[in-house]
């Protein structure tokens, strides 16, 4: 488990540090043989958006060759108001 916390501590870093996104661990923390991280970007378009997750992405696919899945949602500031 700490081989685990380590990679997965070095891996939020470099996402929050170089790629200036949110990231947080949501679920598997228990688990050593997956995780489950969610990240928040914040941008000024849908394009914008897109080019970030593009870019945060490419950074998993690189440090996680043994594979992974991505999910996307994008929501818009009108899409959170109507929750309100």
């Amino acid at each position: 488990m700490k081989g685990k916390r380590a990679e997965l501590n070095r891996l939020k870093a470099l996402l929050r540090e170089r790629l200036h996104v949110s990231v947080a661990e949501v679920a598997h923390q228990d688990a050593w043989q997956r995780s489950t991280l969610a990240v928040a970007i914040a941008a000024g378009s849908a394009a914008g958006a897109a080019h970030a997750a593009d870019t945060v992405e490419r950074a998993l696919e690189q440090r996680l060759p043994q594979g992974m899945r991505v999910e996307r949602r994008l929501t818009s500031w009108a899409d959170l108001e109507s929750l309100g």
